[in-house]
């Protein structure tokens, strides 16, 4: 038979940007669906209803009450619409059940950076709701081919489904970072309304727990993550996170897509957030945003200096303490370094007293600011991310866009996404930027260095800029490769 229906996909999520973000999940949630739908993909957005999203969420209407859910408080299904700019917009649904989400602090944690205690049934009802709205249980006219669930909060959709006896739609499992698996005492199987006979080894079991996470790619038809070398790394031992050998069994089922980026929001030639705008054709506006950077933060004001930026959570896994233990010595190279990081507490008590003792070289802000990191990677020359692992990273793209050249980890989406400097791939066309391995203050400490010996021969420097420049990071071959996977399945049902 000949499918002339556009492809229907319910992308299940717990945040998405612009009225709910605490990471990368975020980003992807709103570029992802925009991308499939510039494919003609019917594509509609189902998320919790926190009070940012009741408000960001426009043309509201109710559509269904769900007041007798065993196991599960009352909540309103809400339709709507969200603005992701002047003239695009996704169609969503909202989940209005304000006892689970209308709340002071993030959508998983309270303001003392604590896990919600209710967080199986706050999760545990969005994954539902997007299970029924996926099958033929569902009160609406419109029905998806694929339930495409995001991180452990949504993982329990798969399951769901899975015990569901009638028509359903078939399963995505997006691990955007295996880390965060959802994990709950075994007494919430029960809580939840899943069959005892899912709290297995070959279920949902994890360990003597349930994990939500599991649950989704122990069921889901397909599993993909955010890029190819992480894919593989989470089948071994030191970055399985205790789920590499359910992960290496269903390799066959495990696609890794490396995540594009807005190329409209990271421009050099159209960012708003400059002081001046450039391209890789001509790169002295560069030089402009690299002053003006100086000045804001307070740094000596030297064209000449290798400027470093970084824009992160500050956390072990992505090498905080690793650029605390070289500030001294990047000073002495001598290297500029600025840093916009989101407040770990101890992370934060090493670093701002670096930059009062170093003040013309080392500046730190604590918190975000979408302008100063526009600004940072305009204006650094180079973009550090010693990352432990990173499943795939977007700002090393950005950094590439920019011309600002990626110091990173060899690990994860970094891999995938920046060539190493040689010689050779200089030759080719292909560097774009300085990998290091291992994971050692020393090894970042010598990536730094290369890199910094580069940068004084301007006409490699030059092409490495445009070499990156030049690279392709929109979403819409990522969402071409989604678009395959969710044919193969409806192929394959």
């Amino acid at each position: 038979m000949i499918r002339t229906q556009k492809l229907r996909v319910l992308f299940i999520t717990s945040e998405i940007y612009p009225v709910c973000k605490t990471g990368g999940l975020g980003d992807v949630s709103a570029a992802l669906p925009m991308a499939l739908q510039h494919l003609q993909t019917d594509i509609k957005i189902l998320l919790p209803g926190y009070s940012s999203v009741l408000k960001g969420v426009k043309y509201k209407k109710v559509v269904h009450e769900f007041n007798d859910l065993q196991h599960f408080p009352v909540a309103t299904l809400l339709s709507g619409k969200l603005a992701l700019s002047k003239t695009e917009s996704l169609s969503v649904f909202v989940i209005d059940c304000p006892g689970l989400y209308v709340r002071e602090g993030g959508p998983y944690l309270d303001a003392q950076d604590r896990d919600w205690p209710d967080n199986s049934l706050r999760f545990g009802l969005l994954s539902k709701i997007g299970a029924i709205l996926s099958s033929d249980a569902s009160p609406l006219k419109w029905q998806p081919d694929i339930a495409h669930c995001n991180d452990w909060p949504s993982g329990l959709t798969p399951a769901y489904l899975h015990f569901h006896s009638g028509r359903k739609a078939a399963t995505v499992m997006t691990i955007h970072n295996l880390a965060f698996q959802g994990v709950f005492a075994p007494g919430t199987v029960i809580q939840l309304g899943l069959p005892p006979s899912s709290f297995n080894v070959e279920g949902v079991e994890y360990y003597g727990n349930l994990s939500f996470l599991k649950a989704g790619i122990y069921y889901a038809e397909h599993i993909t993550t955010v890029s190819p070398n992480y894919a593989q790394e989470i089948q071994g031992e030191s970055l399985g996170f205790g789920m590499q050998g359910l992960l290496a069994s269903r390799n066959d089922k495990l696609t890794g897509i490396v995540n594009g980026i807005d190329t409209e929001k990271w421009n050099p030639e159209t960012d708003a957030y400059l002081a001046k705008p450039y391209n890789g054709e001509k790169l002295s506006g560069k030089a402009l945003n690299k002053k003006e950077l100086q000045q804001r933060m307070g740094l000596d004001i030297d064209s000449d200096i290798p400027l470093l930026g970084v824009i992160s959570r500050l956390s072990y896994q992505k090498g905080t303490d690793l650029l605390i233990q070289i500030a001294p010595e990047l000073v002495k190279l001598p290297a500029q370094l600025v840093i916009l990081g989101s407040s770990h507490a101890e992370l934060e008590k090493q670093l701002v007293p670096l930059a009062k003792m170093y003040p013309s070289a080392i500046a730190v802000q604590i918190g975000f600011d979408e302008a100063l990191s526009h600004l940072i990677e305009a204006g650094a020359d180079c973009f550090l991310m010693p990352s432990r692992f990173e499943p795939c990273g977007l700002n090393q793209m950005y950094s590439q866009r920019y011309g600002t050249l990626p110091i990173v980890h060899a690990t994860g989406g970094l891999l995938d996404t920046v060539v190493n400097y040689t010689p050779s791939s200089l030759t080719k066309g292909t560097a774009s930027g300085f990998l290091f391995h291992p994971i050692t203050a020393d090894g970042l400490l010598k990536a730094i260095q290369s890199a910094i010996n580069t940068y004084q021969d301007k006409k490699t420097w030059y092409k490495l800029q445009r070499n990156a420049m030049s690279k392709d990071f929109s979403w819409q071959t990522s969402a071409t490769a989604y678009q395959e996977i969710y044919r193969s399945l409806i192929h394959a049902a």
